[in-house]
């Protein structure tokens, strides 16, 4: 899938990701859909005493507001690929199909993944 491919709504949550990234200066940034078409933004977690990536901070705030479900997450990093313990985050809220859209830093779409 090509940027140009992308649903305007995902295309809204890596935009959210990537700006979480930017207006943060943290290595990742991340946003997460729910049922209800709400979003969740988070950049990456680095206390001394905790530490979350992006993915697993958004998830953990969508959770934490009442989602039961995600529709799609995004993710701004470096990386080239979705560690799996991020992906098992998504799957444990949004189940095996939810797709994970990967994006470097400029925002260009690398990958599309899903959960499971």
């Amino acid at each position: 899938m090509t940027d140009q491919e992308l649903d305007p709504e995902d295309r809204k949550i890596l935009t959210l990701a990537r700006s979480a990234r930017a207006r943060n200066s943290v290595p990742e940034g991340a946003a997460v859909r729910d049922e209800t078409g709400r979003t969740y933004v988070a950049g990456t977690v680095a206390l001394p005493s905790l530490r979350l990536s992006a993915l697993r901070t958004a998830v953990a705030m969508a959770v934490a507001s009442g989602a039961t479900s995600l529709e799609a997450a995004a993710v701004v990093a470096e990386a080239e690929a979705v560690p799996d313990e991020d992906l098992a985050a998504v799957r444990d809220l949004g189940g095996s199909a939810t797709p994970v859209l990967l994006a470097g830093p400029d925002g260009t779409l690398r990958a599309t993944v899903t959960a499971g």
